[in-house]
């Protein structure tokens, strides 16, 4: 196994056609959560991986399972449970001036309800090269955040590369509380994936040009918050997405890596967007199969990108892209039809 991932999965209900829920007669259903994402766009680009989490043992927490196995995730570390219940979430699309947002329907769902000692995680990494969490499990319950500790930790010791992903969540816990539990869980992180704006909202970091939620601020602006976090918690690896001009469906998209040294900048994407969601577990699915399958930064911050950007082409929270795709779109891909 190259790959092992931790966190919950819900099912996602979106109201077709950008409606708003209160009109909705009818929703779409997907599955998806950040660390199942990341398994997910890792196995489709030829990784093998698995996906550990707590289910409800029931016809939802079945649904989950199943879609994760339909797109090669290995499932058999799950933690299966008839006392909870599955987390929903509903998404509803936007369009300018209308943002996109995010109704959740979480609270007690199984994942929550997991605590230490419950996953073998010697087992779980056993043949395993890489783990990656993200900062979305912590925040779901006190025991969540303990049993994220502890499989950092086992990582850690079993040998593995560590990365995680800040993603704040602020429809789950404050800034603060974000910071108090995390900033003790960086000292088993060796690549930590970040937003600027997380960056800023969560660890006080910022580039002291950043002004705004999506400040048009230069790659030089990104390099110092890169390193501002890498001297604040000795983590050899800092990687951020860039999310430039946001309009609701149209981006500009990159991202950078800050490892040993050197700057490692992607090519910038002009995306359109059909969804969103998922496009950052995308990049960090892609910059896992870029490091471990080519042992360089360069090419994995190039991965990274170029699967996020095409994830955002794709309804649902999975990256639908192959390997082939995503090399095309590095060589430089036309946009007439495909015939």
């Amino acid at each position: 196994m190259d790959l092992v991932t931790f966190g919950e999965a819900m099912v996602r209900l979106t109201p077709p056609n950008c409606q708003r829920l209160e009109q909705a007669r009818s929703l779409d259903v997907y599955v998806g959560g950040g660390e199942l994402n990341v398994a997910v766009g890792a196995a489709r680009l030829g990784l093998g991986t698995s996906w550990v989490s707590r289910l409800s043992d029931n016809q939802l927490g079945r649904m989950i399972a199943n879609r994760a196995r339909e797109q090669g995730v290995d499932t058999g570390h799950v933690l299966w449970t008839r006392d909870d219940r599955a987390g929903l979430y509903f998404a509803e699309l936007g369009a300018a001036p209308r943002a996109s947002s995010v109704l959740y329907d979480r609270a007690n769902s199984a994942i929550a309800g997991v605590a230490p000692g419950m996953v073998d995680w010697k087992r779980a990494f056993k043949g395993t090269r890489w783990f990656h969490t993200s900062g979305i499990t912590p925040a779901l319950s006190d025991s969540a955040a303990a049993t994220v500790s502890e499989a950092l930790g086992a990582a850690k010791s079993a040998g593995l590369t560590v990365s995680y992903d800040l993603n704040f969540r602020s429809k789950l816990w404050s800034a603060d509380k974000a910071r108090a539990v995390q900033e003790p869980l960086m000292q088993h992180v060796d690549i930590l994936i970040v937003t600027e704006e997380d960056a800023r909202v969560v660890f006080g970091i910022t580039s002291g040009k950043a002004s705004g939620e999506y400040a048009n601020i230069d790659a030089e602006s990104y390099v110092d918050v890169a390193r501002q976090l890498q001297d604040k918690f000795d983590v050899g690896v800092v990687a951020i997405t860039l999310r430039e001009n946001p309009r609701v469906w149209q981006n500009s998209w990159s991202a950078l890596v800050l490892a040993e040294g050197k700057v490692h900048r992607a090519p910038t994407y002009e995306v359109e967007i059909v969804d969103r969601i998922g496009a950052g577990d995308a990049f960090a699915a892609g910059l896992i199969f870029g490091k471990l399958c080519h042992d360089s930064w360069e090419k994995a911050v190039r991965y990274g990108t170029a699967l996020s950007a095409l994830k955002h082409t794709v309804p649902g929270d999975f990256s639908q892209s192959t390997l082939a795709e995503v090399e095309q779109l590095l060589k430089g891909t036309s946009l007439r039809v495909s015939r």
